[in-house]
């Protein structure tokens, strides 16, 4: 996946976090960001990558993300390989 489309994939999970409060400050409270940083870093690929991180460790936040944007399970997985941050270790 292109980091543009990385990118963009995380920009939608961030406006559909900030649809529910609840989902929302659980994700201010994992980074520890504050809405004024959040408006601030909203366009930060690094900042997307937190995006992301926080919707791949919730598992049913992940499937219903995935289920109202029509993409599969895995598809932010590979969008957070794109971004900064994101590349697996290589252990060989």
């Amino acid at each position: 996946m292109e980091r543009g489309q990385a990118e963009a994939m995380a920009a939608r999970a961030l406006a559909w976090l900030a649809t529910d409060d609840e989902r929302l400050m659980g994700f201010l409270g994992q980074t520890g960001a504050g809405v004024d940083e959040l408006r601030r870093r909203i366009a930060d690929p690094e900042f997307l990558g937190f995006v992301l991180d926080h919707l791949l460790s919730d598992e049913a936040s992940l499937v219903a993300f995935c289920a109202e944007d029509g993409i599969r399970p895995e598809e932010p997985m590979r969008a957070r390989a794109a971004l900064p941050g994101g590349a697996l270790p290589n252990w060989t």
